[in-house]
């Protein structure tokens, strides 16, 4: 089955106010984006993650957000978002190896970066069911319970993000390609 990308002349009206602050917010509408636009609501609660995973009350840096939402990409195996947030993490200032780690679920050299990917992981990889032992050597690490929950708030973004870039398909970003992941292209 073929899922169309919208533009602002194709999507439902009720998705056009957010493709274009999407549009207005990156440059470009993501063709994630135009896929989600097929239902306005499904558009609009992604555009609210979205953005309340980088309000200014999140206390993750950004790139411990990338290193969240890049961890958990790689983990669901979704070429799309490992391509977007590898170079988001690049931007934030993430050595270009240091991504390929992330995107091959590859140690990091910065220890607390390291925790932080070894919990988003857990986190997908036991559906939430941390043991005591998860959280201690996570807030060992440095991080904050507050911080739990936002982990945790990445961990759904991008479960929704990259199932539905698995059910759409949508092509790669020109934006974002050069950061396809190795896997991406055995795929």
């Amino acid at each position: 089955m073929h899922f169309p990308i919208h533009d602002l002349d194709s999507a439902p009206a009720g998705a056009r106010p957010t493709l274009a602050e999407i549009r207005q917010s990156y440059g470009f509408i993501p063709n994630l984006a135009g896929a989600f636009a097929e239902s306005p609501g499904a558009l609009n609660a992604l555009w609210g993650a979205l953005r309340a995973f980088e309000a200014a009350e999140m206390t993750l840096s950004p790139l411990e957000r990338q290193v969240v939402l890049l961890a958990v990409s790689a983990r669901n195996r979704c070429e799309y978002c490992a391509a977007a947030h590898g170079m988001l993490a690049d931007m934030n200032g993430l050595e270009r190896r240091e991504v390929q780690n992330l995107q091959e679920g590859r140690r990091l050299s910065d220890a607390r970066l390291e925790a932080l990917r070894q919990f988003a992981e857990t986190l997908v990889d036991r559906r939430g069911w941390l043991s005591p032992g998860d959280l201690e050597k996570f807030i060992g690490a440095g991080f904050t319970r507050a911080q739990v929950f936002e982990v945790i708030l990445g961990v759904a973004l991008k479960t929704l993000t990259n199932y539905a870039n698995h059910v759409a398909k949508p092509a790669v970003n020109e934006q974002f390609a050069a950061f396809l992941p190795k896997w991406a292209a055995a795929a």
